[in-house]
């Protein structure tokens, strides 16, 4: 009796986080560092992209690495190599829209800043 065997599709992941810090500490980085020598204010603000996507620090960091972040992160690139997500706000759930009547807004004094004697 001979069985078919079905070939199973590679599992796709992103590099562990504990990875791409080894990475960058074997290139003399730190994320740290990389966020410091690009400008940014806040020292941990690379460490984003090892929980969430954020493309330019992704970029930073692959670059840091000499290589692309699709190789890092292949579940949040297409295979050329742009971004999987949706850029702008996220729309907003219709439980949370209100509709707001002019009178809602202005009151009776006209300027809603204005009210209550300010």
């Amino acid at each position: 009796m001979s069985t078919a065997t079905a070939q199973k599709k590679p599992v796709v992941i992103d590099w562990h986080p504990a990875d791409i810090v080894a990475a960058l500490r074997k290139k003399g980085w730190s994320l740290q560092q990389l966020a410091l020598f690009h400008g940014y204010a806040s020292r941990t603000s690379l460490a984003k992209a090892l929980a969430q996507p954020y493309p330019k620090a992704e970029q930073i960091i692959a670059e840091a690495l000499g290589i692309e972040a699709r190789e890092i992160w292949p579940t949040r690139y297409n295979a050329d190599g742009t971004t999987n997500r949706a850029r702008g706000a996220k729309p907003m759930r219709p439980e949370h829209i209100r509709i707001v009547s002019k009178a809602t807004t202005t009151g009776r004094g006209g300027n809603p800043q204005h009210r209550h004697g300010q």
